[in-house]
């Protein structure tokens, strides 16, 4: 018998990081640190915010201790490990474990997650009067940006845009003394103590730009409402203007990640895999979208082939007569179908729901006839693909559909 080899500490340490960072698809230790990580900030945060009420505190203190004591551990440890893990990551990598640590550590993430666990540990240290210092615990919902990337997007948006932002500050700086300006010249008199100065006038100006109005400041010259009315409409454009921004660049955002995320499934596939930039895009113009319930038929067995799938979330099981294969987001299956009238090979039934993204072979056939030059290239690929595995890595059943395929030529 062949021992097994114990893995070594650097084995160990990237296998932390490919489960605390991103693993590979479908790595499922990687999905559920994630998931449990993200229930906790999420119960930690409601406890932060339900223990501020008196009467639940007095009654639940010590499950909210508890909570806490809990967070306390899981996130102190998190923060130990990413700093052990940090010589893994690609951005801080340096010549020394010691720097690329240092660097985690004063990184964006890095103080997040410092900032995760220390009030709890000042409460150790600091007298009672002070510790309302550990309210500054709701830091950690920052710490779901690391986990969803909705709002890594966001955020990203937000520091691409951030000269077109700064821009939108110092317009609205700049109507706020113009209206303040304005109105004290007008209402001044009037009204002194409201308008009497132009730092007066500014904290009005701030609220109507800001389409607040709090009623509590308002003009009553004719003049005044004049101007008034015209720093209410300016005041629409104010905030539809980093609104608006923030919306297109959220958008390009998401529809970037998508065309990231369906390039590299399309050009992951061996029939496309030698296929150029252009090529590939004009493939991916002919992708629809499909969603399958939880227990839901997608591929019968023995049915004629029409289309092939790429798994763009949830999970798809494949039933073949010896085994079953799981495939998550990212692989495909029944690529040979978009070249060959063969018959499915297997039943593909969706796991949980699933959202499909669909190749039809009459759509992909019409592409190929318009370029005779794709054509040639996925044939050659064809062939140079007969006689392989009946099931590849990523799910596709291409041998065994194309040797029903033959059979079914023969009887014919």
């Amino acid at each position: 018998m062949t021992r097994q080899r114990r893995p070594s500490l650097p084995d160990l340490r990237k296998r932390c990081y490919e489960i605390l960072e991103q693993g590979s698809i479908g790595d499922r230790a990687s999905l559920t640190v994630d998931r449990l990580l993200i229930a906790l900030i999420i119960v930690n945060l409601l406890c932060v915010v339900l223990q501020s009420l008196p009467e639940l505190a007095s009654r639940y203190g010590a499950w909210f201790n508890a909570v806490e004591l809990v967070s306390l551990v899981v996130f102190t440890l998190e923060y130990a490990l990413r700093i052990w893990v940090a010589v893994e990551h690609k951005p801080y990598r340096e010549p020394s474990a010691a720097r690329a640590r240092w660097r985690y550590m004063r990184s964006a993430a890095g103080i997040v997650d410092l900032l995760a666990v220390l009030p709890f540990w000042f409460a150790f240290v600091l007298p009672a009067e002070l510790r309302s210092i550990l309210a500054i615990r709701v830091i950690r919902f920052l710490k779901i940006a690391r986990y969803s990337p909705a709002m890594r997007s966001l955020l990203e948006v937000i520091y691409r845009e951030r000269r077109a932002l700064f821009g939108c500050i110092v317009i609205l700086v700049g109507a706020t003394i113009i209206a303040a300006s304005l109105m004290h010249l007008v209402e001044a008199r009037a009204q002194p103590d409201k308008f009497g100065t132009i730092p007066d006038a500014m904290w009005w100006a701030i609220v109507t730009l800001g389409t607040i109005g709090y009623g509590d400041v308002v003009p009553v010259t004719a003049a005044g409402k004049l101007i008034a009315g015209a720093t209410i409409f300016v005041g629409l454009i104010m905030v539809a203007l980093p609104v608006g921004i923030i919306a297109n660049g959220f958008s390009e955002e998401v529809h970037r990640r998508d065309f990231v995320v369906t390039w590299g499934m399309v050009a992951r596939v061996p029939l496309f895999a030698e296929l150029d930039a252009g090529e590939i895009s004009d493939i991916m113009r002919l992708l629809r979208a499909q969603q399958v319930g939880p227990g839901g038929l997608i591929a019968r067995r023995g049915d004629p082939a029409h289309s092939m799938y790429f798994v763009a979330d949830g999970e798809v099981e494949i039933e073949l007569p010896h085994e079953r294969v799981r495939l998550g987001v990212g692989h495909f299956f029944g690529e040979i179908a978009v070249l060959r009238r063969a018959r499915r090979s297997a039943n593909v039934v969706a796991v949980s729901r699933t959202s499909l993204l669909v190749l039809e072979a009459h759509d992909f056939h019409a592409l190929m006839d318009r370029d005779p030059r794709l054509s040639k290239r996925i044939h050659e690929v064809v062939r140079s693909r007969l006689g392989r595995e009946v099931v590849s890595p990523q799910g596709d059943i291409i041998t065994e559909e194309v040797e029903d395929t033959d059979v079914m030529k023969d009887r014919e």
